[in-house]
């Protein structure tokens, strides 16, 4: 496998599309705006860059790795010749059915179909194609180049074939991959939506300010991120999707806290509008 694709420019996509870029692999990166093509383009290789200069890098897989990187609005240019597609839109189940149909339709039958879903499920996407033993959950975390881990999982048709060839390529792009059978939340977003929604309910209920909340999770429990930074940076918007969807599906104890639905109503989705928990400008 040589060649992948990334669909969705965001965040995740960019996280994604370096970590492939960097370990060999030709990529790439579609999105249906131009604009973030464009920022996507220069947020990479400012990163890119900045690991270079930092000697992650050498110079030599520096500038392969900017050799690799294409940026793509026509998903058939984009996919068509991928090894891989990893799907890093929004956790909207109807976007990314319509996404796999197309993919469907565009990959080489042998391509491993892969959603970045911190969520949802492949079994329900992959049933929509007519690979559903090559559709598989492939949940990264942020930031990428940082995050070692990668939480793969197994919808109800995917192969034994698909998953070692997962496991084969997180391997290569230097990334420790669990595997977990389809649940709604799988293994770490249950955990962290339920640790970020009662921080969020303490900050609203006066229990301490946003600071000293984190810091109470940073230094008595040892989390590298406090779960109201981690939510600021995951962004609020998408934060409360994930909850409103593991509400549905697994019940009361995932309510959204009210003060998240109030911050999302306010356009304060944490580090990417400026402000969240904590004001970014």
């Amino acid at each position: 496998m040589n060649q992948s694709a990334v669909v969705g420019a965001g965040v995740m996509g960019k996280g994604i599309a370096y970590a492939f870029a960097i370990s060999g692999y030709e990529v790439f990166v579609n999105d249906v705006k131009e604009e973030a093509l464009e920022k996507a383009e220069r947020d990479i290789e400012s990163l890119l860059e900045k690991s270079c200069d930092k000697g992650f890098l050498t110079k030599e897989v520096y500038h392969t790795a900017l050799e690799n990187l294409h940026f793509e609005t026509d998903l058939t240019k984009a996919a068509k010749n991928a090894d891989v597609v990893v799907e890093a839109v929004l956790e909207k189940i109807d976007l990314k059915i319509s996404i796999f149909q197309q993919l469907d339709e565009i990959c080489k039958p042998e391509a491993i179909l892969a959603t970045n879903t911190s969520t949802m499920s492949p079994t329900e996407i992959g049933a929509q194609t007519s690979r559903p033993d090559k559709v598989v959950a492939m949940h990264f975390f942020n930031p990428v180049h940082k995050m070692k881990l990668i939480e793969v999982i197994r919808g109800l048709d995917t192969s034994d074939e698909t998953v070692d060839q997962v496991r084969t390529i997180s391997n290569q792009i230097q990334k420790e991959m669990v595997e977990v059978n389809e649940f709604p939340g799988f293994v770490t977003s249950r955990m962290n939506c339920l640790i970020g929604n009662e921080a969020m309910n303490m900050f609203m209920e006066g229990v301490a300010s946003a600071e000293d909340i984190d810091k109470a999770m940073k230094l008595g429990l040892n989390h590298p991120m406090g779960p109201l930074e981690l939510a600021d940076l995951v962004g609020l918007d998408s934060r409360l999707r994930n909850m409103e969807y593991l509400h549905q599906t697994l019940g009361e104890k995932y309510r959204p806290s009210p003060i998240l639905t109030k911050y999302v109503k306010a356009g304060r989705l944490g580090k990417k509008s400026g402000k969240g928990f904590y004001n970014y400008s």
